[in-house]
C-alpha cells in the first residue's frame, strides 16, 4: 500500500527519479478506485419508470461521478509528477512527456504515442546515478563504486 500512495507524498515533486514499483503500484491504485467509482456509478445508474419517461440518473450514480470527478482531480498532479520522474529514471527529460501528450491529440499517432509510453514507463531506469539523481532502486550502489 505504501507504494500506491507514494506519488501523493511526492505532490508535486518534478525532480528526481521514480522507480517501476511506484509507477505500477499507483497504476493499479488509480485502475482499483476507478472501477470502484465506475461500478457505484452503474449499480444505481439509471432509474426506469413504466409511464414511458425516460430514464434518470439514480443517487448512487451521481455519488460515484462525484467521487470519480475528485480522485480524477485529486490525482492528475501526481500522476504527471510521476510520469515526469519515471521518464527521469530512463535518463529522459521531462518535457518529452508534453511531446507524448501532444501527439495524443492526433488520431492514430496518439495511440502509437501512447503505446510507446507505456513502453518506456515498463522498461528499467538506468544503473546507477545519472543527471536526475541517485538510482532509486540502489542508491548507495554509486558511493560503493567510486
Amino acid at each position: 500500500m505504501e507504494w500506491m500512495l507514494m506519488p501523493y507524498r511526492r505532490y508535486a515533486e518534478f525532480h528526481g527519479r521514480s522507480r517501476r514499483m511506484e509507477y505500477w503500484m499507483f497504476t493499479l491504485f488509480s485502475l482499483i478506485v476507478m472501477a470502484a467509482c465506475a461500478t457505484l456509478m452503474f449499480a444505481g445508474g439509471l432509474t426506469f419508470s413504466e409511464s414511458g419517461e425516460p430514464p434518470e440518473f439514480g443517487v448512487l450514480f451521481w455519488i460515484g461521478a462525484v467521487l470519480f470527478a475528485l480522485f480524477a482531480l485529486g490525482s492528475m498532479i501526481p500522476s504527471i509528477a510521476l510520469t515526469i520522474r519515471r521518464f527521469h529514471d530512463r535518463d529522459m527529460s521531462g518535457w518529452w512527456y508534453l511531446g507524448f501528450i501532444v501527439l495524443g491529440f492526433i488520431p492514430i499517432v496518439g495511440n502509437i504515442a501512447s503505446i510507446v509510453n507505456l513502453v518506456i514507463m515498463a522498461l528499467p531506469g538506468t544503473q546507477g546515478a545519472n543527471r536526475f539523481g541517485d538510482d532509486p532502486i540502489n542508491p548507495t550502489s554509486a558511493d560503493i563504486f567510486s
